[in-house]
Protein backbone atom coordinates (compact mmCIF):
# COMPACT_ATOMS: atom_id res chain seq x y z
CA UNK A 1 0.00 0.00 0.00
CA UNK A 2 1.16 3.53 -0.76
CA UNK A 3 -0.51 6.67 0.55
CA UNK A 4 -2.53 8.51 -2.10
CA UNK A 5 -3.98 11.32 0.02
CA UNK A 6 -3.37 12.88 3.41
CA UNK A 7 -6.06 12.69 6.06
CA UNK A 8 -7.37 16.23 5.61
CA UNK A 9 -7.66 16.09 1.82
CA UNK A 10 -10.75 14.13 0.81
CA UNK A 11 -13.96 15.98 -0.07
CA UNK A 12 -17.28 15.12 -1.79
CA UNK A 13 -15.59 15.54 -5.20
CA UNK A 14 -13.45 12.50 -4.34
CA UNK A 15 -16.51 10.22 -3.93
CA UNK A 16 -16.05 6.99 -5.85
CA UNK A 17 -12.26 7.08 -5.82
CA UNK A 18 -10.12 4.27 -4.42
CA UNK A 19 -7.67 5.81 -1.93
CA UNK A 20 -5.05 4.78 0.58
CA UNK A 21 -4.60 6.73 3.82
CA UNK A 22 -1.71 6.39 6.26
CA UNK A 23 -1.52 7.54 9.85
CA UNK A 24 -2.38 6.88 13.47
CA UNK A 25 -5.58 5.46 14.91
CA UNK A 26 -7.17 8.56 16.42
CA UNK A 27 -10.22 6.73 17.74
CA UNK A 28 -12.10 3.45 17.25
CA UNK A 29 -15.82 2.83 17.72
CA UNK A 30 -17.57 -0.56 17.46
CA UNK A 31 -21.21 -0.03 16.42
CA UNK A 32 -23.71 -2.65 15.32
CA UNK A 33 -21.34 -4.97 13.53
CA UNK A 34 -19.37 -2.09 11.98
CA UNK A 35 -16.09 -0.61 13.17
CA UNK A 36 -15.43 3.11 12.69
CA UNK A 37 -11.79 4.20 12.83
CA UNK A 38 -10.73 7.81 12.55
CA UNK A 39 -7.25 7.84 11.00
CA UNK A 40 -5.07 10.89 11.69
CA UNK A 41 -1.90 12.29 10.18
CA UNK A 42 -0.18 15.66 10.45
CA UNK A 43 -2.80 17.35 8.26
CA UNK A 44 -6.04 16.14 9.89
CA UNK A 45 -8.27 13.09 10.13
CA UNK A 46 -10.72 11.02 8.13
CA UNK A 47 -13.36 8.50 9.16
CA UNK A 48 -12.95 4.97 7.81
CA UNK A 49 -15.60 2.24 8.08
CA UNK A 50 -14.86 -1.49 8.37
CA UNK A 51 -17.79 -3.68 7.24
CA UNK A 52 -17.05 -7.44 7.47
CA UNK A 53 -18.99 -8.04 4.22
CA UNK A 54 -16.51 -5.82 2.28
CA UNK A 55 -13.31 -7.22 3.82
CA UNK A 56 -11.06 -10.25 3.26
CA UNK A 57 -10.95 -12.85 6.01
CA UNK A 58 -9.29 -11.70 9.20
CA UNK A 59 -9.20 -7.96 8.38
CA UNK A 60 -12.28 -7.12 10.45
CA UNK A 61 -10.74 -8.88 13.43
CA UNK A 62 -7.50 -6.94 12.86
CA UNK A 63 -9.42 -3.69 12.96
CA UNK A 64 -11.25 -4.76 16.10
CA UNK A 65 -7.93 -5.37 17.86
CA UNK A 66 -6.51 -1.90 17.10
CA UNK A 67 -6.03 0.56 19.93
CA UNK A 68 -5.38 4.29 19.86
CA UNK A 69 -2.14 5.45 18.18
CA UNK A 70 -1.44 2.24 16.24
CA UNK A 71 0.06 3.13 12.85
CA UNK A 72 -1.88 1.82 9.84
CA UNK A 73 -2.53 1.94 6.08
CA UNK A 74 -6.21 1.82 5.06
CA UNK A 75 -7.36 1.35 1.46
CA UNK A 76 -10.97 1.82 0.43
CA UNK A 77 -13.57 3.72 -1.60
CA UNK A 78 -14.59 7.29 -0.77
CA UNK A 79 -18.34 7.63 -0.22
CA UNK A 80 -20.90 10.09 1.10
CA UNK A 81 -21.67 9.78 4.79
CA UNK A 82 -25.22 8.59 5.52
CA UNK A 83 -27.78 11.37 6.02
CA UNK A 84 -27.55 12.98 9.45
CA UNK A 85 -24.06 11.69 10.24
CA UNK A 86 -21.95 14.52 8.85
CA UNK A 87 -19.29 15.91 11.20
CA UNK A 88 -19.09 19.68 10.76
CA UNK A 89 -16.12 19.90 13.17
CA UNK A 90 -13.63 18.49 10.65
CA UNK A 91 -13.11 19.42 6.96
CA UNK A 92 -13.52 15.79 5.86
CA UNK A 93 -16.80 15.47 7.74
CA UNK A 94 -19.03 14.97 4.66
CA UNK A 95 -17.31 11.79 3.48
CA UNK A 96 -15.97 8.50 4.79
CA UNK A 97 -13.82 5.73 3.38
CA UNK A 98 -15.32 2.24 3.13
CA UNK A 99 -12.31 0.09 3.95
CA UNK A 100 -11.35 -2.83 1.71
CA UNK A 101 -7.82 -3.45 3.05
CA UNK A 102 -5.84 -2.78 6.22
CA UNK A 103 -2.13 -2.97 6.94
CA UNK A 104 -0.93 -2.58 10.51
CA UNK A 105 2.48 -0.90 10.38
CA UNK A 106 3.09 -0.65 14.12
CA UNK A 107 1.12 -1.57 17.23
CA UNK A 108 1.01 1.00 20.02
CA UNK A 109 1.07 0.07 23.67
CA UNK A 110 -1.43 1.55 26.10
CA UNK A 111 -0.65 5.28 26.28
CA UNK A 112 0.45 6.97 29.53
CA UNK A 113 -2.08 9.71 28.74
CA UNK A 114 -4.67 10.25 25.99
CA UNK A 115 -3.81 12.40 22.99
CA UNK A 116 -7.22 12.32 21.26
CA UNK A 117 -9.21 14.26 23.89
CA UNK A 118 -8.05 17.91 24.28
CA UNK A 119 -9.98 18.43 27.51
CA UNK A 120 -8.31 15.45 29.18
CA UNK A 121 -4.81 15.74 27.69
CA UNK A 122 -4.52 19.47 28.48
CA UNK A 123 -4.87 18.62 32.19
CA UNK A 124 -2.09 16.05 32.18
CA UNK A 125 0.84 16.85 34.48
CA UNK A 126 3.46 18.78 32.46
CA UNK A 127 6.32 16.57 33.64
CA UNK A 128 4.53 13.51 32.27
CA UNK A 129 3.92 15.32 28.98
CA UNK A 130 7.61 16.25 28.73
CA UNK A 131 8.74 12.71 29.53
CA UNK A 132 6.66 11.43 26.63
CA UNK A 133 7.13 14.51 24.46
CA UNK A 134 6.74 12.51 21.23
CA UNK A 135 3.19 11.68 22.33
CA UNK A 136 2.51 15.20 23.57
CA UNK A 137 3.45 16.59 20.16
CA UNK A 138 0.76 14.43 18.54
CA UNK A 139 -1.91 16.48 20.28
CA UNK A 140 -3.56 18.79 17.71
CA UNK A 141 -2.83 21.96 19.67
CA UNK A 142 0.87 21.14 19.96
CA UNK A 143 1.12 20.15 16.30
CA UNK A 144 -0.59 23.46 15.46
CA UNK A 145 2.01 25.36 17.48
CA UNK A 146 4.94 23.74 15.66
CA UNK A 147 3.28 24.27 12.29
CA UNK A 148 2.79 27.95 13.11
CA UNK A 149 6.40 28.20 14.27
CA UNK A 150 7.59 26.92 10.89
CA UNK A 151 5.20 29.24 9.06
CA UNK A 152 6.40 32.31 10.99
CA UNK A 153 10.06 31.37 10.49
CA UNK A 154 9.47 31.14 6.74
CA UNK A 155 7.62 34.48 6.67
CA UNK A 156 10.49 36.08 8.59
CA UNK A 157 13.09 34.77 6.15
CA UNK A 158 11.09 35.88 3.11
CA UNK A 159 10.53 39.36 4.52
CA UNK A 160 14.17 39.95 5.44
CA UNK A 161 15.34 38.54 2.13
CA UNK A 162 13.07 41.06 0.39
CA UNK A 163 14.72 43.81 2.43
CA UNK A 164 18.19 42.82 1.22
CA UNK A 165 19.41 40.92 4.29
CA UNK A 166 21.86 38.02 4.15
CA UNK A 167 21.33 34.96 6.35
CA UNK A 168 24.77 34.39 7.91
CA UNK A 169 25.57 31.67 10.47
CA UNK A 170 27.85 32.65 13.35
CA UNK A 171 29.86 30.25 15.56
CA UNK A 172 28.32 28.31 18.43
CA UNK A 173 31.74 27.78 20.05
CA UNK A 174 32.71 31.28 21.20
CA UNK A 175 34.98 32.82 23.84
CA UNK A 176 33.94 33.58 27.39
CA UNK A 177 32.84 37.18 27.93
CA UNK A 178 31.39 37.06 31.46
CA UNK A 179 29.33 40.25 31.30
CA UNK A 180 25.63 39.65 31.78
CA UNK A 181 24.04 36.20 32.17
CA UNK A 182 25.99 33.14 33.30
CA UNK A 183 27.56 31.23 30.40
CA UNK A 184 27.82 27.57 29.46
CA UNK A 185 31.48 26.61 29.20
CA UNK A 186 32.89 23.92 26.89
CA UNK A 187 36.31 22.49 27.86
CA UNK A 188 38.95 22.40 25.14
CA UNK A 189 40.63 18.97 24.93
CA UNK A 190 43.52 20.27 22.83
CA UNK A 191 44.64 22.94 25.29
CA UNK A 192 43.95 21.90 28.89
CA UNK A 193 42.64 24.72 31.05
CA UNK A 194 41.08 26.65 28.15
CA UNK A 195 37.38 26.81 27.39
CA UNK A 196 34.92 27.83 24.74
CA UNK A 197 31.64 29.43 25.76
CA UNK A 198 28.27 28.92 24.10
CA UNK A 199 27.06 32.32 22.85
CA UNK A 200 24.52 34.30 24.85
CA UNK A 201 23.89 36.05 21.54
CA UNK A 202 25.79 36.60 18.27
CA UNK A 203 26.30 40.25 19.30
CA UNK A 204 30.02 40.61 18.68
CA UNK A 205 30.08 38.51 15.51
CA UNK A 206 27.25 40.47 13.92
CA UNK A 207 29.04 43.72 14.65
CA UNK A 208 32.18 42.28 13.05
CA UNK A 209 30.04 41.39 10.01
CA UNK A 210 29.16 45.08 9.72
CA UNK A 211 32.88 45.92 9.73
CA UNK A 212 33.24 43.25 7.03
CA UNK A 213 30.83 45.14 4.78
CA UNK A 214 27.88 42.71 4.92
CA UNK A 215 25.63 45.74 5.71
CA UNK A 216 22.43 43.75 6.34
CA UNK A 217 22.64 40.52 8.35
CA UNK A 218 20.05 38.29 9.96
CA UNK A 219 19.93 34.87 11.55
CA UNK A 220 17.43 32.73 13.42
CA UNK A 221 20.12 32.30 16.03
CA UNK A 222 20.42 29.71 18.77
CA UNK A 223 21.51 31.30 22.05
CA UNK A 224 22.45 29.86 25.44
CA UNK A 225 22.22 31.30 28.95
CA UNK A 226 22.77 29.37 32.15
CA UNK A 227 19.95 31.11 34.01
CA UNK A 228 17.15 29.96 36.28
CA UNK A 229 14.14 28.87 34.22
CA UNK A 230 10.78 30.60 34.00
CA UNK A 231 7.71 30.28 31.80
CA UNK A 232 9.28 32.72 29.33
CA UNK A 233 12.91 31.58 29.63
CA UNK A 234 14.91 28.50 28.58
CA UNK A 235 18.58 27.54 28.79
CA UNK A 236 18.67 27.49 24.99
CA UNK A 237 16.42 29.62 22.87
CA UNK A 238 16.01 31.15 19.43
CA UNK A 239 16.06 34.81 18.47
CA UNK A 240 15.54 36.72 15.24
CA UNK A 241 18.91 38.44 15.18
CA UNK A 242 19.39 41.51 12.97
CA UNK A 243 22.16 44.04 12.30
CA UNK A 244 22.31 46.90 9.75
CA UNK A 245 24.88 49.45 8.66
CA UNK A 246 24.46 53.16 7.87
CA UNK A 247 21.19 53.47 9.78
CA UNK A 248 19.56 55.39 12.63
CA UNK A 249 17.01 54.27 15.21
CA UNK A 250 14.07 55.16 12.98
CA UNK A 251 15.30 52.71 10.34
CA UNK A 252 15.18 49.87 12.90
CA UNK A 253 11.69 50.88 14.00
CA UNK A 254 10.38 50.88 10.43
CA UNK A 255 11.99 47.52 9.62
CA UNK A 256 10.67 45.72 12.71
CA UNK A 257 7.20 47.21 12.35
CA UNK A 258 7.12 45.90 8.78
CA UNK A 259 8.34 42.47 9.91
CA UNK A 260 5.76 42.21 12.69
CA UNK A 261 3.00 43.33 10.31
CA UNK A 262 4.00 40.48 7.98
CA UNK A 263 4.16 37.94 10.83
CA UNK A 264 0.78 38.90 12.34
CA UNK A 265 -0.87 38.84 8.92
CA UNK A 266 0.67 35.44 8.15
CA UNK A 267 -0.10 33.87 11.52
CA UNK A 268 -3.40 35.44 12.57
CA UNK A 269 -4.62 37.28 9.45
CA UNK A 270 -4.57 40.51 11.47
CA UNK A 271 -3.48 43.87 10.06
CA UNK A 272 -1.34 45.74 12.59
CA UNK A 273 -1.54 49.53 12.60
CA UNK A 274 1.86 51.19 12.26
CA UNK A 275 3.86 53.14 13.26
CA UNK A 276 3.85 51.88 16.84
CA UNK A 277 3.67 54.27 19.75
CA UNK A 278 7.00 55.50 21.21
CA UNK A 279 7.22 55.78 25.02
CA UNK A 280 10.36 57.12 26.75
CA UNK A 281 11.69 54.92 29.56
CA UNK A 282 11.03 57.66 32.13
CA UNK A 283 7.38 57.93 31.08
CA UNK A 284 6.88 54.16 31.06
CA UNK A 285 8.10 53.86 34.64
CA UNK A 286 6.26 56.98 35.77
CA UNK A 287 2.87 55.95 34.33
CA UNK A 288 2.98 52.15 34.50
CA UNK A 289 5.71 51.27 37.00
CA UNK A 290 7.52 49.00 34.53
CA UNK A 291 9.63 49.36 31.38
CA UNK A 292 7.48 46.85 29.46
CA UNK A 293 3.99 48.22 30.12
CA UNK A 294 0.73 46.52 29.23
CA UNK A 295 -1.30 49.44 27.87
CA UNK A 296 -4.49 47.48 27.14
CA UNK A 297 -5.98 48.78 30.40
CA UNK A 298 -5.71 51.88 32.57
CA UNK A 299 -4.95 51.82 36.32
CA UNK A 300 -2.13 54.27 35.65
CA UNK A 301 0.16 55.70 38.32
CA UNK A 302 -0.43 59.31 39.42
CA UNK A 303 2.00 61.54 41.27
CA UNK A 304 0.91 63.32 44.47
CA UNK A 305 4.30 64.51 45.68
CA UNK A 306 3.44 68.21 45.61
CA UNK A 307 -0.03 67.69 47.08
CA UNK A 308 1.39 65.88 50.15
CA UNK A 309 4.61 67.85 50.61
CA UNK A 310 3.22 69.56 53.73
CA UNK A 311 0.89 66.79 54.83
CA UNK A 312 0.34 65.96 58.49
CA UNK A 313 0.64 62.31 57.46
CA UNK A 314 4.35 61.99 58.23
CA UNK A 315 4.87 58.80 56.20
CA UNK A 316 4.15 60.85 53.07
CA UNK A 317 5.66 64.21 53.97
CA UNK A 318 8.74 62.57 55.54
CA UNK A 319 9.41 60.55 52.40
CA UNK A 320 9.10 63.68 50.27
CA UNK A 321 11.48 65.57 52.56
CA UNK A 322 13.95 62.74 51.96
CA UNK A 323 13.75 63.36 48.19
CA UNK A 324 11.17 60.62 47.65
CA UNK A 325 7.76 60.70 45.98
CA UNK A 326 4.15 59.74 46.70
CA UNK A 327 2.28 57.93 43.95
CA UNK A 328 -1.14 56.25 43.79
CA UNK A 329 -3.35 54.12 41.55
CA UNK A 330 -7.11 53.65 41.41
CA UNK A 331 -8.09 49.99 41.09
CA UNK A 332 -11.63 50.76 40.01
CA UNK A 333 -14.27 48.39 41.33
CA UNK A 334 -11.93 46.68 43.79
CA UNK A 335 -13.11 48.15 47.09
CA UNK A 336 -14.45 44.71 47.93
CA UNK A 337 -11.00 43.13 47.83
CA UNK A 338 -10.69 40.33 50.38
CA UNK A 339 -8.25 40.42 53.28
CA UNK A 340 -6.22 37.74 51.52
CA UNK A 341 -5.96 39.87 48.39
CA UNK A 342 -4.99 42.92 50.44
CA UNK A 343 -2.33 40.84 52.21
CA UNK A 344 -0.93 39.71 48.85
CA UNK A 345 -0.64 43.32 47.68
CA UNK A 346 1.00 44.29 50.96
CA UNK A 347 3.57 41.52 50.53
CA UNK A 348 4.29 42.76 47.01
CA UNK A 349 5.03 46.20 48.46
CA UNK A 350 7.20 44.72 51.21
CA UNK A 351 9.23 42.75 48.65
CA UNK A 352 10.56 46.13 47.47
CA UNK A 353 11.46 47.23 51.00
CA UNK A 354 8.23 49.04 51.90
CA UNK A 355 6.98 48.72 55.49
CA UNK A 356 3.37 48.34 54.42
CA UNK A 357 0.72 49.43 51.92
CA UNK A 358 -1.47 52.49 52.45
CA UNK A 359 -4.94 52.28 50.91
CA UNK A 360 -8.42 53.81 50.77
CA UNK A 361 -11.63 51.89 50.08
CA UNK A 362 -14.46 54.02 48.69
CA UNK A 363 -17.56 52.12 49.77
CA UNK A 364 -20.84 52.81 51.55
CA UNK A 365 -20.59 56.48 50.64
CA UNK A 366 -17.37 57.05 52.59
CA UNK A 367 -13.61 56.56 52.44
CA UNK A 368 -12.51 53.71 54.68
CA UNK A 369 -8.86 53.82 55.69
CA UNK A 370 -6.74 54.35 58.80
CA UNK A 371 -4.87 57.19 57.04
CA UNK A 372 -7.82 59.33 55.84
CA UNK A 373 -7.98 61.15 59.20
CA UNK A 374 -4.61 62.74 58.38
CA UNK A 375 -5.77 64.24 55.05
CA UNK A 376 -7.13 67.79 54.75
CA UNK A 377 -9.86 68.83 52.32
CA UNK A 378 -7.39 70.01 49.65
CA UNK A 379 -5.56 66.67 49.68
CA UNK A 380 -8.86 64.76 49.45
CA UNK A 381 -10.01 66.96 46.58
CA UNK A 382 -6.74 66.39 44.72
CA UNK A 383 -7.10 62.63 45.11
CA UNK A 384 -10.72 62.70 43.94
CA UNK A 385 -9.91 64.80 40.89
CA UNK A 386 -6.73 63.08 39.67
CA UNK A 387 -7.92 59.52 40.34
CA UNK A 388 -11.61 60.07 39.44
CA UNK A 389 -12.61 58.26 42.65
CA UNK A 390 -16.10 56.74 42.68
CA UNK A 391 -18.06 54.36 44.87
CA UNK A 392 -16.44 50.92 44.84
CA UNK A 393 -12.91 52.08 44.06
CA UNK A 394 -9.71 50.99 45.82
CA UNK A 395 -6.89 53.54 46.07
CA UNK A 396 -3.38 52.21 46.69
CA UNK A 397 -0.34 54.32 47.60
CA UNK A 398 3.44 53.99 47.48
CA UNK A 399 5.78 56.46 49.21
CA UNK A 400 9.46 55.87 48.49
CA UNK A 401 12.27 56.90 46.18
CA UNK A 402 10.92 57.45 42.67
CA UNK A 403 11.94 54.18 41.04
CA UNK A 404 10.98 52.02 44.04
CA UNK A 405 7.59 53.69 44.44
CA UNK A 406 6.86 53.22 40.74
CA UNK A 407 7.94 49.57 40.76
CA UNK A 408 5.78 48.80 43.81
CA UNK A 409 2.65 50.17 42.16
CA UNK A 410 3.65 48.64 38.83
CA UNK A 411 3.57 45.15 40.38
CA UNK A 412 0.32 45.85 42.22
CA UNK A 413 -1.23 47.30 39.03
CA UNK A 414 -0.67 44.01 37.21
CA UNK A 415 -1.99 42.01 40.16
CA UNK A 416 -5.16 44.13 40.26
CA UNK A 417 -5.67 43.74 36.52
CA UNK A 418 -5.46 39.94 36.84
CA UNK A 419 -8.04 40.00 39.65
CA UNK A 420 -10.38 42.23 37.67
CA UNK A 421 -10.09 39.95 34.62
CA UNK A 422 -10.88 36.91 36.79
CA UNK A 423 -13.94 38.73 38.17
CA UNK A 424 -15.11 39.71 34.68
CA UNK A 425 -14.73 43.44 35.42
CA UNK A 426 -11.87 43.91 32.96
CA UNK A 427 -12.39 42.44 29.53
CA UNK A 428 -9.59 42.50 26.95
CA UNK A 429 -10.29 41.06 23.48
CA UNK A 430 -8.07 38.09 22.63
CA UNK A 431 -7.10 39.69 19.31
CA UNK A 432 -5.98 43.00 20.80
CA UNK A 433 -2.24 43.63 20.52
CA UNK A 434 -0.87 46.90 21.89
CA UNK A 435 2.61 47.38 20.46
CA UNK A 436 4.96 50.13 21.57
CA UNK A 437 8.62 51.07 21.53
CA UNK A 438 10.25 51.95 24.85
CA UNK A 439 13.08 54.37 24.09
CA UNK A 440 15.63 56.67 25.75
CA UNK A 441 16.80 54.22 28.39
CA UNK A 442 19.61 55.31 30.70
CA UNK A 443 22.87 54.07 29.20
CA UNK A 444 24.21 53.07 32.61
CA UNK A 445 22.93 51.78 35.94
CA UNK A 446 24.75 51.93 39.27
CA UNK A 447 25.59 48.87 41.37
CA UNK A 448 25.78 50.01 44.99
CA UNK A 449 27.34 46.76 46.20
CA UNK A 450 30.22 46.91 43.71
CA UNK A 451 30.29 50.72 43.69
CA UNK A 452 30.51 50.84 39.91
CA UNK A 453 28.48 51.61 36.82
CA UNK A 454 27.33 48.82 34.53
CA UNK A 455 25.62 48.81 31.13
CA UNK A 456 21.82 48.91 31.23
CA UNK A 457 21.74 47.08 27.87
CA UNK A 458 25.25 46.00 26.93
CA UNK A 459 28.62 47.79 26.67
CA UNK A 460 28.38 48.20 22.88
CA UNK A 461 25.33 50.51 23.05
CA UNK A 462 25.99 54.01 21.74
CA UNK A 463 25.14 56.98 23.97
CA UNK A 464 22.85 59.69 22.61
CA UNK A 465 25.25 62.06 20.85
CA UNK A 466 24.44 65.13 22.95
CA UNK A 467 25.01 63.16 26.18
CA UNK A 468 28.54 61.89 25.43
CA UNK A 469 30.11 64.80 27.34
CA UNK A 470 28.51 63.47 30.55
CA UNK A 471 30.11 60.01 30.33
CA UNK A 472 32.98 60.78 32.70
CA UNK A 473 31.34 63.52 34.78
CA UNK A 474 27.64 62.60 35.28
CA UNK A 475 27.05 59.07 33.94
CA UNK A 476 23.48 58.92 35.25
CA UNK A 477 22.49 61.66 32.79
CA UNK A 478 23.62 59.69 29.74
CA UNK A 479 20.83 58.23 27.62
CA UNK A 480 21.54 55.22 25.45
CA UNK A 481 20.37 54.65 21.90
CA UNK A 482 18.65 51.51 23.16
CA UNK A 483 15.09 50.48 22.30
CA UNK A 484 12.75 47.68 23.34
CA UNK A 485 9.73 46.44 21.39
CA UNK A 486 6.86 45.56 23.76
CA UNK A 487 3.44 44.02 23.19
CA UNK A 488 0.76 43.48 25.85
CA UNK A 489 3.29 43.75 28.66
CA UNK A 490 5.81 41.34 27.12
CA UNK A 491 9.21 42.46 25.91
CA UNK A 492 9.53 40.90 22.46
CA UNK A 493 13.05 42.11 21.94
CA UNK A 494 15.57 44.88 22.26
CA UNK A 495 18.49 46.43 20.50
CA UNK A 496 20.50 49.57 20.04
CA UNK A 497 22.61 51.70 17.80
CA UNK A 498 26.18 50.55 18.50
CA UNK A 499 29.39 52.36 19.28
CA UNK A 500 31.48 52.21 16.10
CA UNK A 501 34.36 54.52 17.13
CA UNK A 502 37.21 52.53 18.76
CA UNK A 503 38.25 55.38 21.08
CA UNK A 504 34.71 55.87 22.41
CA UNK A 505 34.29 52.11 22.89
CA UNK A 506 37.60 51.97 24.77
CA UNK A 507 36.46 54.88 26.98
CA UNK A 508 33.25 53.06 27.88
CA UNK A 509 35.09 49.82 28.68
CA UNK A 510 37.93 51.30 30.74
CA UNK A 511 36.87 54.70 32.11
CA UNK A 512 33.14 54.16 32.66
CA UNK A 513 32.76 50.41 33.29
CA UNK A 514 36.16 50.20 35.00
CA UNK A 515 37.35 47.21 33.00
CA UNK A 516 41.16 47.18 33.13
CA UNK A 517 43.10 47.74 29.87
CA UNK A 518 44.45 44.19 30.17
CA UNK A 519 40.97 42.72 30.60
CA UNK A 520 39.62 44.90 27.79
CA UNK A 521 42.31 43.63 25.44
CA UNK A 522 41.77 40.02 26.51
CA UNK A 523 37.99 40.09 26.08
CA UNK A 524 37.39 42.65 23.35
CA UNK A 525 40.78 43.35 21.74
CA UNK A 526 39.80 41.82 18.41
CA UNK A 527 36.70 44.06 18.21
CA UNK A 528 38.65 47.22 18.96
CA UNK A 529 41.25 46.18 16.39
CA UNK A 530 38.53 45.58 13.78
CA UNK A 531 37.00 49.00 14.45
CA UNK A 532 40.34 50.64 13.56
CA UNK A 533 40.02 49.41 9.98
CA UNK A 534 36.87 51.31 9.08
CA UNK A 535 33.73 50.43 11.05
CA UNK A 536 30.49 51.86 9.64
CA UNK A 537 27.77 53.30 11.88
CA UNK A 538 25.52 50.35 12.66
CA UNK A 539 22.79 49.03 14.91
CA UNK A 540 20.52 46.10 15.37
CA UNK A 541 17.96 44.23 17.40
CA UNK A 542 17.06 40.71 18.52
CA UNK A 543 13.50 39.46 18.89
CA UNK A 544 12.73 36.50 21.14
CA UNK A 545 11.33 34.02 18.62
CA UNK A 546 9.94 31.66 21.27
CA UNK A 547 8.21 34.49 23.16
CA UNK A 548 6.77 35.80 19.92
CA UNK A 549 5.35 32.36 19.09
CA UNK A 550 3.89 31.98 22.58
CA UNK A 551 1.96 35.22 22.07
CA UNK A 552 0.72 34.16 18.63
CA UNK A 553 -0.34 30.73 19.99
CA UNK A 554 -2.01 32.25 23.06
CA UNK A 555 0.00 30.23 25.57
CA UNK A 556 1.73 31.63 28.69
CA UNK A 557 4.69 29.23 28.44
CA UNK A 558 7.33 29.13 25.72
CA UNK A 559 7.69 25.40 26.44
CA UNK A 560 4.48 24.94 24.43
CA UNK A 561 6.08 26.34 21.26
CA UNK A 562 9.45 24.54 21.51
CA UNK A 563 9.65 20.96 20.26
CA UNK A 564 11.91 19.66 23.03
CA UNK A 565 12.11 22.15 25.91
CA UNK A 566 13.82 21.83 29.27
CA UNK A 567 11.98 21.77 32.60
CA UNK A 568 12.19 24.52 35.21
CA UNK A 569 15.24 22.69 36.58
CA UNK A 570 16.95 22.69 33.18
CA UNK A 571 16.52 18.98 32.52
CA UNK A 572 15.15 17.04 29.54
CA UNK A 573 12.84 14.43 31.02
CA UNK A 574 12.57 12.50 27.76
CA UNK A 575 16.32 11.92 27.30
CA UNK A 576 17.08 12.19 31.03
CA UNK A 577 19.81 14.76 30.43
CA UNK A 578 22.09 16.13 31.75
CA UNK A 579 23.87 12.97 32.87
CA UNK A 580 27.30 12.07 34.28
CA UNK A 581 29.99 11.15 31.76
CA UNK A 582 32.57 8.41 31.88
CA UNK A 583 35.92 8.75 33.70
CA UNK A 584 37.66 8.41 30.33
CA UNK A 585 35.80 11.38 28.89
CA UNK A 586 36.75 13.48 31.90
CA UNK A 587 40.36 12.32 31.62
CA UNK A 588 40.50 13.28 27.92
CA UNK A 589 39.26 16.75 28.85
CA UNK A 590 41.71 17.04 31.75
CA UNK A 591 38.80 17.50 34.17
CA UNK A 592 38.04 16.11 37.58
CA UNK A 593 34.70 16.12 39.35
CA UNK A 594 35.01 16.82 43.04
CA UNK A 595 32.34 15.91 45.54
CA UNK A 596 30.53 18.89 47.05
CA UNK A 597 31.35 19.57 50.67
CA UNK A 598 28.43 19.18 53.03
CA UNK A 599 27.77 22.33 55.00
Amino acid sequence: MKRTHHCNELRPQNIGQIVTLSGWVHSRRDLGGLIFIDIRDREGRTQTVFDPSDLPNGVFEQAAALRSECVIHVTGKVRQRPAGTNNSKIPTGEIEVGATALEVLNVAEVLPFPVDDPEVSSKVNEELRLKYRYLDLRRPEMARNLRLRSKVATATRFFLDEQGFLDVETPILFKSTPEGAREFLVPNRREPGTFYALPQSPQQFKQILMVAGIERYYQLARCFRDEDQRADRQLEFTQIDIEMSFIEREDIYALIEGLLKRIWKTALNLDLVTPFRRVPFQEAIDRYGIDKPDTRFGIELHDFTEEFRGSTFKVFSGTIANHGVVKAINAKGMAGATQGQMDTMTELAKSFGAKGLAYIKAEGGEWKSPIVKFFNDAEKAALTKKLAIEEGDLILFAADQWLTACEILGKIRLYCADLLKTQGKLKIPADRFDFLWVVDFPLLSFDKEQNRWYSSHHPFTAPVAEDISFLKTEPKKVRGQHYDIVVNGTELGGGSIRIHQPDLQKTVFEDVLQISPEETKLRFGYMLDAFRYGAPPHGGIALGFDRLLAILCGTPSIRDVIAFPKTAKGTCLMTESPTPVSPRQLRDLHLEVKAQKKE
